[in-house]
């Protein structure tokens, strides 16, 4: 959840009220959101373990007491103090939700953005933009405009690799804008972190500064996003002044002071949708401030190819308020009240959803039909759920009546979960480490370093690196992988690792809920024995150990051939294992003549006999594949059966 940092004083004056620390922490919670925190600059300073300042420094910090309030992640109004004061007193009933009013579009030169299609489709496609005029700022403004960008890149920008923001003085460039791609060499400007010095910088130089300069850190995590690039996103003015490189910087020539009164915003974007969201956020906060409140002069966005003929347009920003829907039954039933319909639509003016109205009911069952009225700035408004859920805050949930249940159940473990437990705990007894790793593996640690052929696996369309592209099918090449990890540690007595977990098998018949979902989870059980002997006996006698505590009894063929070895226990009727040798040709990443599977006759498999592991001596070559010095045994068991 984001956390917003407001000064107590200055969130009462907004407010219009004062509360004790307990009656506002009281408000959040009625409100839906949570006071977490409360304190002051130099207590922050003090508490710090990383940063140490002297008695001077501490001094002249400001004691004035700072509320850190926890918003939910979908919630982009409430991420500024304009937004979260405007939202708490719509919600006390002070002011009414705010109506915004897009004006229409200008004819001068400055309401135009002309997008170069051919170039800027590479990096960053897409831009929308808008103006507030007469914009009065002043010191703490200012500052809230500035924190409302850095949140947004936070949380919905993703860091600006989806949405970048930037913000110009519109009175010191000259219109129509163009956003273009072009090589970085040149891109040639003072960026806003150089406007002291006057230093001029190309877009190769700029990046390499970034990433060195101490005095830049907090631009050098966003250098990636564009480095590499054979082109970089430059937006610039009818003069060609640059005005910023996103996502990086904005031009020192357009940098927005406290003096200025028209600003032109723009947010360059790989997601079309999300940039349309964030700049509805931006104008509906701080259009509060224009001399004509809460309107916004638009931007036409004019995409252009090669031969300069206009191929898709759209004015923006959007600002749209749309119509959503729940039945009054859904809200009354999901929340755990009884509220009627036309309180309902009171409570929707709390939450920003009115104006409100019921629809006829498409069935008697059914009842009537709220309808809401969502404004730009919810976003989050996206299902009846969504409807619900502020309802339930606008009714209050302290006073939703506790009741009974109607239903009487009690919950318990899954049985694979439950027999999965039990095995931790006895494997762990026979002296052999717990690991948990990694779901995702390369391909060739899954297949090919097993000496498997390569078969169908979950894969991942997009893999952040070679280590993650498909979900495991086995368990072994995790345990490898940790063996190979753990070289420094003590073999002489056998290092025993497993892991119970599960592994994702392809399954074009599998169904859940009546849906085809194309692959399912199996839960496994494996284990290795790494040591100055290869330990077939020990992994052997796990097998066997795994097989008495799920009481399934040796079939009489494989007791005979256990000499006096075996006694006999408590087994379940029907339930019998056998142990067969596994054919050279059958697996490869097992020694020729040192491995065998697994047989389970059951009532589970219809008294059939079914394959549910192997175990053997690992191939050299395998052992090579995963670096591992030692002759190493392992077993792999499907636990699905047996639970």
């Amino acid at each position: 959840m984001p956390t917003v940092s407001v000064e107590r004083s200055a969130l009462f004056a907004h407010l219009g009220r004062t509360y004790t620390d307990e009656e506002f922490d009281e408000l959040c919670f009625e409100f839906g959101v949570e006071l977490d925190e409360i304190t002051s600059e130099k207590e922050e300073a003090t508490k710090s373990a990383t940063v140490k300042l002297s008695k001077e420094q501490l001094s002249s910090l400001s004691e004035e007491v700072i509320y850190k309030i926890d918003v939910p992640a979908n919630r982009y109004d409430l991420l500024c103090i304009e937004g979260i004061s405007r939202s708490l007193r719509v919600f006390l009933g002070d002011i009414d939700a705010p109506t915004f009013t897009t004006l229409p579009v200008s004819d001068e030169a400055s309401s135009t953005m002309t997008v170069i299609q051919s170039s800027t489709s590479t990096v960053r496609p897409f831009v929308v933009c808008a103006i507030l005029r007469d914009v009065t700022f002043d010191e703490a403004r200012y500052q809230s405009f500035i924190e409302l960008q850095d949140q947004l890149h936070r949380n919905l920008c993703r860091q600006r690799t989806l949405v970048a923001i930037g913000t110009h003085d519109l009175d010191s460039v000259k219109g129509p804008f163009t956003y273009d791609a072009r090589a970085p060499s040149d891109i040639k400007f003072v960026p806003l972190t150089h406007t002291d010095e006057g230093r001029e910088f190309d877009g190769a130089s700029l990046m390499e500064c970034y990433e060195t300069d101490a005095a830049c850190k907090h631009l050098k995590p966003y250098v990636p996003i564009i480095k590499n690039s054979p082109l970089y996103p430059v937006v610039l003015d009818s003069e060609e002044t640059v005005m910023s490189l996103p996502p990086i910087i904005n031009g020192s020539k357009s940098r927005i002071t406290l003096d200025t009164k028209n600003v032109f915003i723009e947010c360059t974007a790989t997601d079309l949708t999300k940039a349309n969201i964030v700049l509805d956020t931006v104008v509906a906060m701080f259009s509060e401030y224009a001399a004509n409140s809460f309107s916004v002069e638009p931007v036409t966005v004019n995409y252009v190819n090669e031969s300069q003929e206009v191929v898709n347009s759209y004015v923006s920003p959007q600002m749209f308020t749309r119509k959503e829907t729940a039945t009054v039954k859904f809200v009354n039933s999901l929340i755990g009240i009884n509220v009627e319909a036309e309180k309902m639509v009171e409570l929707c003016s709390k939450i920003q959803l009115g104006p409100a109205q019921l629809l006829p009911a498409t069935s008697e069952e059914e009842g009537p039909i709220l309808q809401v009225t969502v404004p730009p700035t919810r976003s989050d408004i996206l299902h009846a759920v969504d409807i619900a859920e502020d309802i339930g805050i606008a009714f209050g949930y302290n006073n939703i009546e506790r009741k009974v249940p109607q239903t009487c159940t009690v919950g318990g473990e899954q049985p694979i979960n439950q027999l999965s437990d039990l095995l931790r705990e006895e494997i762990a007894r026979a002296g052999y480490i717990e690991v948990l790793t990694h779901g995702l593996c390369s391909i060739n640690d899954n297949f090919t370093a097993l000496g498997k052929p390569v078969t169908a696996a979950v894969s991942l369309s997009n893999p952040a690196n070679i280590e993650y592209q498909v979900v495991r099918t086995t368990l072994l090449p995790g345990l490898l992988k940790t063996l190979q990890h753990n070289k420094s540690s003590s073999f002489t007595g056998g290092f025993k690792l497993f892991e119970i977990s599960d592994v994702v098998l392809p399954d074009d018949k599998y169904v859940i809920t009546e849906t085809i979902v194309g692959a399912k989870n199996a839960r496994r059980a494996c284990a290795t024995y790494s040591g100055p002997t290869s330990g077939f006996e020990v992994i052997h006698g796990l097998v066997d150990r795994i097989m008495t505590l799920c009481e399934v009894a040796p079939e009489a063929d494989y007791v005979a051939s256990s000499g006096n070895a075996y006694k006999k226990v408590h087994c379940k009727e029907g339930w019998h294992y056998n142990i067969r040798e596994l054919k050279d040709g059958d697996v490869r990443t097992y020694f020729p003549g040192r491995a065998a599977e697994v047989l389970l006759t059951s009532p589970s498999t219809g008294g059939k006999q079914v394959v549910i592991g192997t175990f053997g001596i690992l191939h050299p070559d395998v052992l090579g594949n995963f670096d591992i010095n030692y002759p190493t045994s392992a077993l792999e068991l499907e636990l699905d059966y047996m639970s």
